[in-house]
């Protein structure tokens, strides 16, 4: 795939914003909020009015922490780090999250929009490649709503849409033309895994929609002279003790209903957190031999562009 060069490149939503429909995709994102729809759960509690649903937020967004990160995939990494901003509570109850403190116990405080607008101009500042936002399902209003004035302060950067992969396809159509980079997780097969560990039985379903929409929108991942990303979707799968990811059935969907293109990261850093404990064989990290195994099931699939093999 030919390279996008640096020169070449303009994010999409800056098109959008010209054109002045970016105005009326926040209004519709907004109105989501009022019998909440933005992910799968349908929670339809008014989040305008302070109600909260499972996510446990309202119309603010909070977020627990921004700066350049170095421990993404490295076409997001590159030379100035990824621009991360992590957002609070998520839409998954994920009995194993490693970023716990964030994603249940509530770490972090809530901002402004203008706020939040202004910590995507200080990442690009600091030389990042990307605004990378982490966990960014329930505050895709919010997000949107920074936008603008982000955009009039010169954010030229490309926007990444880092998610557990539990998102509802009307939302993602309203974020068509706006985020340049989708790097969902794709992480289990199987609904009576996803709704024991994650409290979401209809996981699989919901985020094999999701990754359809996302490819449609953004295709293969396209990089530019230097190795960054610029456009596409990364998927990333974590493999978990005993394959309860349902690793071969997960990356034959990747390679047959979206593209044996897609750059995936198959991911052996699982280890025991939060509950996990409770939860055998969730009680012990992966063997070397069961990473090993689930990379060899990505390969025999057709997929040959894994993080650290491409």
């Amino acid at each position: 795939m030919s390279p996008i060069t640096s020169h070449q490149f303009e994010p999409a939503y800056l098109k959008l914003h010209r054109s002045g429909a970016l105005k009326e995709r926040i209004e519709k994102a907004w109105a989501l909020l009022e019998s909440c729809t933005l992910c799968p759960r349908n929670c339809r509690v008014d989040r305008l009015a302070g109600e909260r649903g499972f996510c446990r937020t309202g119309r603010l967004p909070i977020v627990s922490s921004w700066g350049p990160h170095f421990g993404e995939e490295r076409p997001l990494v590159g030379r100035g780090g990824s621009g991360t901003i992590f957002f609070t509570y998520c839409n998954l109850g994920c009995v194993f999250c490693q970023n716990y403190d964030i994603s249940h116990l509530g770490s972090g405080e809530e901002i402004s929009t203008r706020r939040l607008g202004e910590a995507m101009l200080e990442l690009q500042q600091m030389g990042c490649h990307n605004i990378n936002f982490v966990t960014p399902t329930h505050f895709v209003p919010q997000i949107l709503d920074a936008l603008p004035l982000a955009i009039e302060a010169g954010l030229s950067l490309p926007l990444v849409y880092n998610s557990g992969g539990y998102d509802s396809v009307e939302t993602l159509r309203l974020l068509d033309g706006i985020f340049d980079i989708y790097m969902p997780d794709f992480k289990y097969s199987d609904r009576k895994v996803s709704a024991r560990f994650s409290s979401a039985p209809d996981y699989p379903e919901a985020a094999k929609a999701a990754l359809r929409e996302m490819h449609r929108q953004v295709g293969e991942l396209q990089l530019d002279e230097r190795g960054i990303a610029r456009r596409g979707l990364l998927i990333r799968h974590l493999v978990l003790p005993e394959d309860l990811a349902g690793t071969k059935e997960a990356m034959q969907f990747i390679a047959q209903q979206i593209s044996p293109q897609t750059y995936v990261n198959v991911m052996e850093q699982y280890r025991p957190c939060y509950q996990a404990g409770e939860y055998p064989p969730l009680d012990r990290p992966i063997t070397g031999r069961e990473f090993r195994e689930a990379v060899e099931m990505a390969l025999q699939e057709g997929l040959n562009r894994l993080e650290g093999l491409s």
